[in-house]
């Protein structure tokens, strides 16, 4: 296994888990530390920073060809129709 290989197979993916283990504490942090601002959209942002490392890297969307980034995309818009369909039903309660 040459330097390169072992970087692509081993530690790049150790960098993904070690920033997702930190957006991880940092969402706990800001969790239960009374009296700051904004919690629910910061906890959305770094979630979204989240979904974005697994998207990217670890399901390989970075460099996939251009079907499978609109499949991903497809998806990811039925998601969003289904969350907003069930919140207008629940606020219409």
């Amino acid at each position: 296994m040459t330097r390169e290989d072992r970087h692509h197979v081993l530690v790049k993916p150790l960098r993904i888990w070690a920033a997702l283990m930190a957006l991880l504490t940092l969402t706990i942090v800001y969790a239960f530390v009374p009296g700051l601002p904004f919690k629910t959209e910061t906890g959305l942002a770094i979630a979204l920073a989240k979904a974005l490392l697994i998207a990217l890297l670890f399901m390989q969307l970075k460099g996939a060809s251009g079907i499978v980034r609109i499949a991903a995309l497809a998806g990811l818009v039925w998601a969003s129709f289904l969350y907003v369909l069930t919140f207008a039903d629940l606020l219409t309660r």
